[in-house]
């Protein structure tokens, strides 16, 4: 006879993970025999460098990477990281008391609530956003407050909008630019807004600057280290996900405020046991070998944006052109909801997109498709769209 038992609040608390769902639903149907697009997850499609892989291959046979590995990230990859943030950015880092690194950044992000939020602080949370920031304050038992990235702001945040009252409880500010879903960038100037609002109110900044690295048209983005002050108020996030296509690997590592990184680490040290230290030696052949590739790379996803713009483009639709990361964020036509157009791509057109109302009920009107499947599946997915739009008139 089994025990009754029911979860926690905090996961009752907690939406479903919307990329878990989509993920089911799309195993639901290749079970039926579907040629399913998935245009759903930002999951890189190319392989990891060779490089990067021989690298791991070499130390994966050692036995000195097979023990515990330490829980604050080897010093030599630590020392990559600092001069990659140097060259990159312009931006100096202490190895030893700036620089964390993490089991995928999302993990961070997940985790740093848990060093500074207690039960009913606030954690303001852009919407729409990626899911972590909220979850992660809800497990830490942090009340959110939402900042709507509205299409007439540019999808930016008005600092200016926020209650005092709930500025003044608030412990943390989750930031993100390039931006995840709508592919927004920003200034250093709204970095800069971001310094002076958290040392009015005393709130720490956390920067997720996972698309920093994946752009076009010549932008190149700023960290948010870059701005003068923003050392003493927050950290940044960063991952070799995306321009390294180590999705899978999960590494990455936070930078900046060297007590916001002793907090951070605090947790890490009581929760998990580093990373396995051959993926950190893959971490630092990412970091220092040759970076050519990323120049295809960029290219190929360009290609892809193009065509998959100017297709829906052709339809009426209204897309606009992202300078950065490999998400589309695409206005809803009328007379649908996110869910229901996202829906109908699913049946009609075997065709997996995020409705926008996932990341947010600000994210209600929008769908969002990623550049992560090559130009001819991209183009077999606007002819499939095509041949639903025709249906509908």
């Amino acid at each position: 006879m089994g025990i009754k038992f029911e979860v926690a609040n905090r996961l009752k608390r907690l939406p479903p993970y919307l990329f878990a769902e989509i993920d089911k639903k799309k195993r639901e149907l290749i079970k039926q025999g579907k040629d399913i697009i998935d245009l759903g997850v930002g999951d890189p499609d190319q392989p990891t460098p060779k490089h990067i892989i021989e690298a791991l291959a070499r130390a994966a046979q050692d036995p000195r990477n097979h023990q515990y590995a330490l829980d604050a990230g080897m010093p030599e990859f630590k020392n990559a990281i600092a001069k990659w943030y140097d060259r990159r950015f312009g931006v100096k880092l202490d190895p030893e008391k700036e620089i964390l690194p993490l089991i995928g950044s999302k993990e961070g992000i997940g985790h740093i609530p848990l060093a500074f939020v207690n039960n009913h602080d606030v954690v303001l949370v852009p919407d729409p956003a990626y899911p972590a920031y909220q979850s992660g304050s809800i497990f830490a038992g942090g009340e959110v407050y939402y900042m709507p990235l509205l299409e007439r702001n540019n999808f930016l945040p008005d600092f200016d909008a926020i209650d005092p009252q709930v500025a003044h409880r608030a412990k943390l500010m989750f930031l993100n630019y390039p931006n995840n879903p709508t592919g927004a960038t920003c200034g250093k100037d709204l970095f800069q807004k971001a310094v002076e609002f958290a040392g009015q109110y005393n709130i720490i900044v956390c920067h997720d600057a996972a698309y920093s690295e994946l752009t076009f048209d010549n932008y190149k983005p700023h960290s948010f280290l870059e701005v003068e002050g923003a050392k003493e108020v927050g950290i940044e996030f960063h991952s070799l996900s995306k321009i390294y296509n180590m999705t899978g690997w999960r590494i990455g590592f936070a930078v900046g405020n060297k007590d916001i990184i002793a907090g951070l680490a605090r947790v890490k040290s009581n929760l998990d046991s580093g990373i396995f230290q051959a993926i950190q030696v893959a971490g630092i052949a990412a970091l220092t070998g040759p970076q050519t590739f990323r120049k295809e790379l960029m290219k190929m996803y360009q290609e892809r944006r193009d065509i998959l713009i100017s297709g829906l483009d052709a339809l009426g639709w209204h897309v606009r052109k992202p300078k950065a990361t490999f998400y589309v964020w695409i206005n809803v036509p009328p007379g649908f909801t996110s869910a229901e157009l996202a829906r109908l791509l699913l049946e009609k057109a075997n065709i997996i997109s995020t409705p926008g109302n996932g990341f947010g009920m600000c994210g209600e009107g929008y769908i969002r498709m990623t550049l992560t499947k090559g130009k001819e599946r991209l183009e077999e997915a606007v002819h499939r769209i095509k041949k639903m739009h025709d249906e509908w008139r």
